[in-house]
């Protein structure tokens, strides 16, 4: 087997397949859905993506290191902000994605969507300021 992580380019990516979840191979290991990267037309590796309910997971646990404490122990203000990244990175379209975010959080189903409908609400108000005044 090559080993990936000992070329300049699989060290530069290495911190996007980190951040995705996602696992570096050897090129010759690749498998159906991985995605093969080559450099000055070499294959350098492969990198196998996660599951996408394995990706929440991912997320969550980084989000959970970033703040350097249980996501349920977070204040109010913290969580609707966590709410809104992830959000953002389509947590909430992965099946069951609600459920395991409210779960993270230490939040009921009810909370997580009341967190995203005053988020919603607020950029639909956001953006009718944005036009042109009223008397114009």
């Amino acid at each position: 087997m090559t080993d990936p992580t000992g070329h300049p380019f699989a060290a530069a990516v290495k911190p996007l397949v980190d951040a995705m979840g996602g696992e570096m191979v050897g090129p010759e290991e690749a498998q159906g859905d991985d995605v093969v990267l080559a450099w000055e037309g070499e294959d350098v590796l492969a990198v196998r993506l996660p599951h996408l309910s394995d990706s929440l997971d991912h997320i969550l646990s980084e989000l959970q290191r970033r703040h350097g404490m249980p996501l349920s122990e977070l204040d109010r203000r913290t969580k609707q902000s966590v709410v809104r990244i992830l959000e953002t990175r389509g947590a909430f379209s992965v099946r069951h994605g609600v459920e395991t975010v409210a779960g993270a959080l230490g939040v009921s189903r009810f909370t997580v969507y009341n967190y995203l409908n005053r988020e919603n609400a607020r950029a639909g108000k956001n953006d009718e300021n944005c036009g042109e005044p009223s008397g114009a």
